[in-house]
């Protein structure tokens, strides 16, 4: 007997719900690569800069998101998520080299490499039946997380757009999380920044697909000094 399903809803078909899953699954701080240990600077910022409340972190935070992931990392993803779909791994392993290059402090390097790591690790589990699947997570000697969280969605129908938004959401969250702990900020805090930040996400992700690769950029003095700075911090809580 042929197996039933379920109609449509709202237009959408169970593919476009697959998909839809897959890039919530990777949003997940579930998920197995130890990104809840990085603060991505927000940990330094917040000694060095007085950042002592929920509105200096959410400024901060949305800056950090137009003006740094928005102009780098997001928009390489949308190109390391077509790149991997032709495939043309001459073009993802270029894409990675500039990931590598751009981290301008030692712990931003070593976090976008073990981040990398550990999702392609997962993603040899998942696809173990998966020959093809499994090869493409050995294409980079040094696999960083934005081409590693590429490659995961590339295998999904998902729109660039969507699977920007589902990359963006997980870092926002990762954030927030770690203003909680760092701060600290009481958990009704937290969620009015992510609110905000899930406000400006769309904008940065419409931001970031018109960027080429003459126009993505990783500049952020700031950003890079607090980092440095953070290899030193006398107490901290993250690794970034």
């Amino acid at each position: 007997m042929p197996v039933a399903h379920a109609p449509p809803i709202d237009g959408r078909t169970a593919t476009d719900a697959a998909d839809l899953l897959q890039l919530m699954w990777l949003a997940s701080p579930a998920l197995p690569v130890g990104g809840f240990s990085y603060s991505e600077v927000l940990e330094s910022a917040i000694e060095r800069c007085d950042m002592r409340d929920a509105a200096a972190v959410g400024a901060w935070l949305r800056d950090q998101l137009h003006l740094v992931q928005a102009r780098g990392d997001m928009a390489l993803v949308a190109q390391a998520v077509a790149a991997w779909r032709v495939p043309d791994h001459t073009r993802v392993n270029a894409l990675n080299d500039w990931v590598l290059h751009t981290r301008e402090s030692s712990e931003l390097r070593l976090q976008t490499e073990q981040m990398g790591r550990s999702l392609m690790d997962w993603l040899r589990h998942q696809h173990a039946d998966d020959a093809e699947r499994v090869a493409s997570t050995r294409v980079c000697a040094s696999p960083s997380y934005p081409v590693a969280f590429a490659l995961a969605a590339s295998g999904t129908g998902a729109s660039s757009a969507a699977c920007l938004h589902s990359f963006a959401f997980g870092w926002a969250e990762n954030m927030v999380q770690a203003a909680v702990k760092a701060v600290p900020l009481g958990q009704s805090a937290g969620q009015r920044i992510l609110a905000e930040l899930v406000q400006e996400i769309p904008q940065a992700v419409a931001d970031a697909l018109a960027i080429d690769d003459d126009s993505r950029q990783a500049f952020a003095p700031m950003f890079a000094i607090l980092s440095a700075q953070h290899e030193t911090q006398y107490s901290r809580l993250f690794r970034s």
